[in-house]
């Protein structure tokens, strides 16, 4: 990925990380007809975000684990979230 789009993908991540969003509101937000702005094909295309698809309900877009981890190297990964799953550690 471009050091350009770094910071860009970061945002889509912190922003997919903070709760479900739509397809729709996904692609409402950051789809682009720049073809120097990759950052949502760039997402996907790394392995950082997937579709979840239930019957009967709009298409959720959601980070993987390794949309997780490099949200973490980038030291952005929200403190809500952080939170969470160090409760989710400490229960077991």
């Amino acid at each position: 990925m471009a050091d350009t789009l770094t910071p860009l993908i970061a945002d889509l991540l912190e922003w997919l990380a903070r709760g479900p969003r739509t397809y729709d509101d996904v692609m409402d937000a950051w789809r682009t007809s720049c073809p120097r702005l990759t950052v949502w094909e760039d997402a996907v295309d790394s392995g950082l975000v997937t579709r979840l698809h239930a019957n009967g309900q709009p298409t959720q877009i959601a980070l993987t684990e390794q949309g997780r981890q490099y949200l973490a190297a980038q030291g952005r990964y929200p403190a809500a979230m952080s939170a969470t799953l160090a409760a989710k550690g400490a229960a077991r």
